[in-house]
């Protein structure tokens, strides 16, 4: 069972495995491309705020005392590797890590370190709670023009049974990009936000994670 990635990296290798892993047969498709820009943060903060896991890239170490505010674990995960270790995770959506920030309530500015267009509501909700946020871009996410030609040729072969989609960005960039037989594909998403962009093509069906992680997302597959 061939199924499509279509994450960038560094998590889309990291998918792959686990696909291997339980019998699939991964397509790798990143439909973003990321570009890390210098992170022109403060040097001392409340906390910082992380909404994707490909901001971590951009951090300085010089902040890895800082308390972080996540919205999942696998970024988590991502962050205490690159030497944070005052992280907290919402193991949800922005709207879990809206909740998470305003309970804990830290005194100081938190600093969302974002990709570009990226957490401009979670911004706004936190200022109207009371809380000081600063909003700084630290990568750019850009859309490819043309799939990798290993998955457009399974994919015009009809060999692609279903395609994994984890970000609302990715799923927009894969739609515009008007991929052959969709319409035998099942395309599973990590939210129902994330799968919201997706009814712009014919599939088998669309499936959204019960809740916004890989292991609810793989569930999906079966």
């Amino acid at each position: 069972m061939k199924v499509l990635v279509t994450r960038p990296e560094p998590g889309a290798s990291a998918t792959a495995a686990r696909l291997t892993q339980m019998g699939f047969e991964p397509l790798l498709a990143p439909c973003l491309t990321i570009a890390h820009l210098p992170a022109r943060l403060p040097e001392s903060m409340g906390a910082l705020v992380i909404t994707s896991g490909q901001a971590v890239a951009s951090l300085p170490a010089s902040l890895r005392n800082t308390p972080v505010f996540c919205v999942g674990d696998a970024t988590a995960t991502r962050l205490r590797a690159a030497g944070f270790h005052r992280v907290e995770s919402a193991g949800g959506d922005a709207n879990d890590l809206y909740r998470l920030i305003t309970a804990r309530r830290l005194p100081g500015t938190h600093v969302l370190a974002v990709g570009e267009r990226q957490g401009l509501a979670l911004a706004r909700q936190l200022a109207q709670a009371g809380i000081a946020v600063l909003r700084r871009k630290v990568y750019t996410a850009r859309p490819i023009r043309a799939l990798p030609q290993p998955a457009l040729a399974a994919l015009t072969a009809g060999e692609v049974a279903a395609a994994l989609f984890y970000s609302a960005e990715t799923a927009r960039s894969f739609v515009r990009l008007n991929p052959p037989n969709t319409k035998n594909i099942r395309a599973c998403a990590l939210s129902l936000a994330v799968a919201q962009p997706l009814h712009g093509l014919p599939w088998s069906e669309i499936r959204a994670a019960l809740a916004p992680t890989e292991a609810d997302l793989m569930a999906c597959l079966t």
